[in-house]
C-alpha cells in the first residue's frame, strides 16, 4: 500500500488529492509515505507549506515503483480476466451411466458455447476426493449423506419399473407391486443381496416388495440391456432407462406406485471464487435439466 500511496502523491503533487483518489484520509496518506521513507532510510519528498516536490532519490524511486505497479496491475487484470472468462481444462467425474447417456451430450453442447474450454471426463461409481484426485467438478446421483462436499441439486431421476413390450406380451402386465411375485425380476444390487423393491402406495406409505428372478447384477446398464432383450422386469432410475421408454424399447409400469426420486447433484470443493469454467458449467447443467429433466418425460 505504501508504494501506491507514494505513487499517487508523486503524480498529484498533493497528499490531499492522493488521499481522495485512494479513498483514504490525508493523515493516513501522510503516514504511509512517512513509514515508507523510514523503511528505505531516505527522504522521498521535499515538503514546504506551499509545495511538495520529489527529491532526486524520490524521482529515481518513482520510476522504479511506477514500473512495478504497472506490472502488478497488468498481472491482476490478467488473473481476473482468466477467472471471469471460461477457459482452460475442466476435469469432471460422474457415474458411468449418467456420464455416458447425459454428461457427454451436455459437454458437447457446452463446448459449442464456450470453445476456449476443454474437458477431461472420468467415469466412476465412487465419490471422488476432489482435491486429491484433481477433479474440478463431479456429478452424483443419489443422497450424499453427511458429505463435506459443496453440492447443488441440478435435477432428479424417477425410479421406474419397466419391461420390454415383448416380455409383457408373453407374461402379462403387473397391475400392482404384489403382482411382481409372478414375474421374473432383474434385480439391481450394488451393495447387498437384499431382493426387494421400494414403492409408495396410494396412501403415500412406503413399502418394500420382495422380488426374485434369474439375473441379479451390480450394474444398471447390464440390466437395462437384459430388459430390452425381453429377459424380465427391472426397476431402474430414469437417467438409465428414460430414453428407452421414450423410444418404446421399454414400457413403464406401476407408475402410480413410484418411490421417491433420486437427486442429481453437482459437487465441488469451494463455494467462493469458483473459476468461470466451473461456475458456467454448473449453471449450464442446471438450466439444461430445468424445470424437468428430459429423461423423466414420456407422456
Amino acid at each position: 500500500m505504501g508504494m501506491r500511496v507514494f505513487s499517487a502523491v508523486a503524480r498529484h503533487g498533493s497528499f490531499s488529492e492522493a488521499a481522495k483518489k485512494l479513498s483514504i484520509s490525508k493523515a493516513m496518506a501522510s503516514k504511509h509515505v512517512l513509514n515508507l521513507e523510514n523503511s528505505l532510510g531516505v527522504r522521498l519528498f521535499n515538503r514546504t507549506t506551499r509545495k511538495l516536490n520529489l527529491t532526486e532519490v524520490g524521482h529515481a524511486y518513482f520510476d522504479k515503483v511506477d514500473s512495478i505497479l504497472t506490472d502488478i496491475d497488468e498481472t491482476e487484470s490478467a488473473i481476473s480476466q482468466l477467472n471471469s472468462e471460461p477457459k482452460g481444462k475442466l476435469k469432471i467425474m460422474a457415474q458411468p451411466s449418467f456420464g455416458a447417456f447425459h454428461l457427454s451430450r451436455a459437454v458437447s453442447l457446452y463446448l459449442n458455447k464456450y470453445p476456449d474450454v476443454t474437458t477431461e471426463i472420468e467415469l466412476s461409481n465412487r465419490l471422488p476426493d476432489l482435491v486429491e484426485d484433481g477433479i474440478d467438478l463431479a456429478f452424483y446421483v443419489g443422497e450424499l449423506g453427511d458429505s463435506m462436499f459443496i453440492a447443488r441439486k441440478i435435477a432428479s431421476a424417477r425410479r421406474v419399473v419397466c419391461a420390454s413390450p415383448q416380455y409383457l406380451k408373453e407374461h402379462g402386465i403387473p397391475k400392482n407391486p404384489g403382482d411382481l411375485e409372478q414375474h421374473n425380476c432383474l434385480i439391481y444390487s450394488p451393495r447387498s443381496s437384499v431382493q426387494a423393491w421400494e414403492f409408495i402406495d396410494k396412501e403415500k406409505r412406503k413399502l418394500n416388495c420382495k422380488v426374485s428372478g434369474d439375473i441379479q447384477c451390480n450394474d444398471g446398464d447390464a440390466l437395462r440391456i437384459a430388459a430390452i432383450q425381453g429377459c424380465g422386469i427391472t426397476q431402474l432410475p430414469t437417467y438409465i432407462v428414460g430414453l428407452d421408454i421414450q423410444s418404446g424399447r421399454l414400457n413403464a409400469l406401476l407408475e402410480d406406485y413410484e418411490p421417491e426420486r433420486l437427486p442429481v447433484f453437482a459437487i465441488y470443493s469451494h463455494r467462493k471464487y469458483l473459476s468461470a469454467k466451473i461456475q458456467t458449467f454448473i449453471d449450464f447443467m442446471y438450466e439444461l435439466y430445468q424445470p424437468e429433466a428430459y429423461w423423466n418425460k414420456w407422456t
